[in-house]
């Protein structure tokens, strides 16, 4: 539990940055190269590379070097995980909020989505 605690801090720590969030939104299209993903932000390259390298190392994505084009791409278990805890936490503020409105008396407490 602590060790997947730490890997969904550093994965959300990673996507707290709008360029590295940017990045995953447009590799959720498919592959990429690196100089299409950098092409939109006004960076320097190696700034730009540095994004790459902390997605890379918190396993959202992997990347493949073909002669000179290095290719990027989704890691879609590290995604599924961060769902899976999403899900989780999801399902349990609604059993709370549920609670919450039984002990409220809430009419026609519905189940929340």
């Amino acid at each position: 539990m602590a060790n997947n605690q730490v890997a969904l801090d550093r994965v959300f720590h990673a996507l707290g940055d709008p360029t590295r969030l940017a990045v995953i939104n447009r590799l959720a299209n498919g592959p990429a190269t690196v100089s299409g993903l950098a092409a939109p932000f006004a960076m320097a390259l190696p700034t730009f590379l540095r994004h790459l390298d902390v997605l890379e190392a918190h396993g959202l994505i992997s990347s493949e070097k073909t002669g000179r084009v290095r290719t990027c791409r989704l890691e879609p278990e590290t995604l599924s995980r961060v769902d899976a805890w999403l899900t989780d936490r999801r399902a349990l503020w609604n059993h709370r909020l549920d609670q919450l409105g039984e002990m409220l008396g809430e009419p026609g407490n519905q189940r929340r989505k």
